[in-house]
């Protein structure tokens, strides 16, 4: 059972809500409710229907925005439909026919902070997805956004796989109740520790607009070094223009331009390390002040609690983006303030080598899979690769491989291995080279449940029909070798988060049934607080964590299941239960 809530006629969602239930034989309009009735609403109503609550999908046009007001009043639901992440789905899939009834908007997360500060989602990889709802940013009626669930589910009924699409859609809504409730639970964070390592690192908490001491300290060092008094290290253009007038010849100020430059140096390499070793340590302190420092406490550490805001499907391969804080990764930097309460632990999974595990079990490349189904896959291949006389007989030259066909590297050591793994895995690199092909035609592929990569736009398709010059041909090749790059990897990018999705749904599933095992008894109060790409961390009570990590390992291999059966390709974990978030890496 579905029940869409929304807006009532002529209300805003933060006023009146309206439920329509929708079944397969119609749809029923209950009576508006006030919008603080709406928590007592959604846990009383599956009771008077007559259903099971773990078994009605509530449909909201943005769950981000909706489930809030549920989370504030302890109302924790246990499936959902997000309309706008779905409709940006299906606006694209190729081979969906679907027509939206309405315009629904994909707003950003709701911020916990009181004053959010002002930033754009960070894309982290690809391009960056448009806002949504083609412009719209007023939520839909209720009674339209029920409309718009029916043609949904239509279009999912009359795809090629309605299985795999209407996994996507419920896995990605799934998605967006996750982050909803990270941003609401919060990583737990000790200020204290943090404020205590800005000190010992950069010194006190400076004025505003003045550098932290130890950092203005190592500035005028370095401007001592190179022979230039007053030098900015802060900008890139001064820096550049002292760092040559030095003797040290690089044409950015990037640290690894410096560190080629350092390395060339043969019986002068001493002096030459002298030279920007200071810049180095400049860089490295810079960033911690201007990216995690006093200013990033105030904004994101508030109660104890980093408030992690992610913008689910925020990159075109459907990964999660930030939406400002650093939600991506904690840098190692920092680690250490990552503290479980008292009485509590960490748990911290990290899965190992997932695309290209993901790439055995949709390439049905049986000795991949067979390279996948144990812990180490890298040393399954060079192990593989030994036995049949290849170059890909050391683990490291097997991962520089697998890596560089997957995001098809065309260069270096990735490029020369190229034809090796053709003869070892000729069904992965099949599926590799269709999809770059495809890309390099101006074409679209789909990731295994079925998200489907941007059509190019005319200004790409104009470029590469350009041939009349050398010149306009060579460029037309890099766009082309560009777009199959995209593709070949979009396919495996986009699986491998699919698979995150259901990781972390089974996860949260598992939760709330108490044990890893499937059989129903108390929730564990452990809670999922934080994800990045293939990394998740959970925060709960220490005598828990035994079985959380049951529950995260096996949730892996059913995430597995979930996405491609009985292939035999295994998703092993590193699992830690620690107090601190350092002592997991």
């Amino acid at each position: 059972m579905h029940i869409v809530l929304g807006p009532a006629p002529g209300a805003a969602a933060s006023e009146h809500w309206l439920p329509v239930v929708v079944r397969d034989d119609g749809m029923e309009r209950l009576a508006p409710v006030p919008a603080a009735a709406l928590p007592g609403l959604v846990r009383d109503l599956p009771g008077r229907l007559g259903t099971d609550p773990d078994r009605v999908r509530w449909v909201f046009a943005s769950v981000s925005a909706g489930y809030r007001p549920l989370l504030e009043a302890e109302v924790p639901i246990s499936r959902c439909w997000d309309l706008g992440l779905c409709q940006r789905i299906l606006s694209t899939a190729a081979g969906v026919t679907y027509s939206p009834a309405v315009d629904v908007p994909v707003p950003g997360p709701e911020p916990w902070l009181r004053q959010p500060p002002a930033t754009r989602p960070d894309q982290g990889t690809f391009f960056d997805l448009p806002a949504g709802g083609r412009g719209r940013q007023e939520v839909p009626p209720a009674e339209d956004l029920a409309r718009e669930l029916v043609a949904q589910l239509a279009a999912v009924d009359r795809s090629g796989a309605p299985h795999r699409l209407r996994l996507l859609l419920a896995a990605e809504s799934q998605g967006a109740l996750i982050a909803a409730e990270i941003l609401h639970e919060g990583l737990p964070w000790r200020r204290d520790l943090h404020e205590a390592m800005l000190a010992e690192q950069l010194g006190p908490r400076p004025a505003e607009g003045q550098r932290p001491r130890l950092l203005q300290e190592l500035a005028e060092r370095i401007g001592g070094t190179l022979g230039v008094p007053g030098l900015n290290p802060d900008s890139p253009q001064d820096l550049l223009r002292g760092l040559n007038l030095a003797g040290v010849r690089v044409g950015s100020t990037r640290a690894g331009d410096l560190k080629g430059w350092a390395s060339e140096g043969g019986p002068d390499a001493p002096r030459r390390t002298a030279l920007i070793s200071g810049v180095l340590e400049y860089k490295h302190l810079y960033r911690l002040w201007t990216a995690n420092g006093w200013h990033w406490l105030d904004e994101w550490v508030q109660d104890g609690r980093f408030h992690p805001a992610y913008s689910v499907g925020g990159v075109v391969t459907g990964r999660w983006a930030a939406h400002g804080g650093g939600a991506m990764q904690v840098p190692a930097a920092v680690r250490d303030a990552v503290r479980a309460d008292p009485g509590h632990l960490l748990t911290v999974a990290d899965a190992s080598q997932v695309e290209p595990r993901i790439l055995a079990a949709m390439s049905g490349d049986r000795a991949l899979a067979e390279a996948g189904s144990g812990s180490d896959l890298y040393l399954a291949v060079a192990e593989q690769g030994r036995r049949a006389g290849s170059e890909l007989a050391e683990r490291s030259r097997a991962k520089v491989a697998l890596l560089g066909a997957m995001y098809g590297a065309t260069t270096g050591d990735s490029a020369a291995l190229i034809p090796h793994l053709r003869r070892l895995y000729p069904h992965a690199m099949g599926l590799l080279e269709q999809a770059a092909q495809r890309g390099e035609a101006g074409g679209q592929v789909s990731t295994w449940l079925g998200r489907t990569s941007p059509a190019p736009g005319q200004q790409w398709l104009t470029a590469t029909a350009d041939v009349s010059t050398a010149e306009a041909e060579s460029r037309s090749r890099t766009l082309r070798r560009s777009a199959g790059r995209f593709t070949r990897n979009f396919v495996i990018q986009g699986t491998a988060a699919e698979w995150a999705l259901c990781w972390m749904g089974e996860i949260r599933r598992r939760l709330r049934q108490g044990t890893p095992d499937g059989q129903a008894r108390d929730p564990l109060q452990t809670r999922l607080v934080f994800f990045v790409h293939d990394e998740v961390v959970l925060h709960g009570p220490a005598e828990e964590a035994d079985a959380v990590r049951r529950i995260v390992t096996e949730a892996a291999q059913a995430a597995g299941r979930m996405l491609f059966g009985a292939a035999p390709v295994g998703f092993p974990l590193s699992v830690a239960a620690v107090e601190s978030y350092a002592g997991a890496h």
